[in-house]
């Protein structure tokens, strides 16, 4: 591994160890959960390492186990996976002109990778598409580690995981309020909470998602000229 890559690696790490504690303590929730459901080891493994998709893992559990609807399966799968539309929409400029790197870039942003690469900013002399690629590969392998450790232990423990999925909730707070203060402006903060005030409050908690990515995506768009005066969307 040459400087360049070594430096964007070392860059990388610090800024993941927050998603490693995450990853691991819900990824063994969801290899325990697996093994509970009757699935094998490897089930949750592979699952973990090809779908990399968190909350729909959870939820191909249980229709792995339901009666054969491949229709029915893709428009949950696409519901609860839709918000990656807007992150994608967002990332389009940063993952410009990376080469090979920009198809896995692609197939591994998660909510947390996301988080990161979008709020960032790159440290003097940290290669771009490096930074990148090591963030979304740390937080795939972490999630892939969580779950295999999780099928492993669903063998010889026996515990309740009622509450283990709040983890990431109080993640998202600890990452939300990192980025409140040390921002100069708050109008993007602002607007991601009043939308998703609203949307809940109209929608519901089963529906609230898309139309709060939808208002946030529209108001950004409008208001991008305030938010880059006051210092956002660096």
């Amino acid at each position: 591994m040459n400087g360049g890559k070594i430096r964007a690696l070392r860059a990388a790490f610090p800024r993941t160890v927050p998603i490693l504690a995450g990853f691991l303590f819900l990824g063994m929730a969801y290899g325990v959960y697996m093994h509970v459901l009757g699935f094998s080891f490897w089930y949750p493994v592979v699952m973990a390492a090809v779908i990399f998709g968190g909350s729909l893992e959870f939820v191909a559990g249980t229709l792995l186990l339901a009666p054969f609807a491949p229709v029915q399966t893709f428009f949950i799968a696409l519901m609860i996976q839709a918000r990656h539309l807007f992150y994608g929409l967002s990332m389009l400029e940063k993952y410009k002109g990376l080469g090979w790197k920009r198809a896995y870039l692609i197939y591994g942003l998660c909510d947390e990778t996301f988080s990161i690469a979008y709020a960032t900013k790159l440290p003097q002399g940290v290669d771009r598409g490096w930074f990148y690629f090591f963030v979304t590969l740390l937080d795939h392998v972490y999630w892939v580690a969580g779950a295999a450790l999780g099928g492993l232990a669903g063998g010889f423990l026996s515990f309740d995981t009622a509450g283990l999925g709040f983890v990431m909730t109080a993640m998202f707070v600890v990452i939300f309020l990192e980025q409140f203060l040390h921002k100069k402006q708050h109008i993007s903060a602002a607007v991601g909470f009043v939308a998703a005030s609203v949307s809940l409050m109209l929608f519901g908690a089963e529906g609230f998602l898309l139309p709060t990515m939808a208002l946030i995506l529209l108001f950004l768009t409008l208001l991008r000229r305030p938010i880059a005066r006051k210092g956002g969307f660096r």
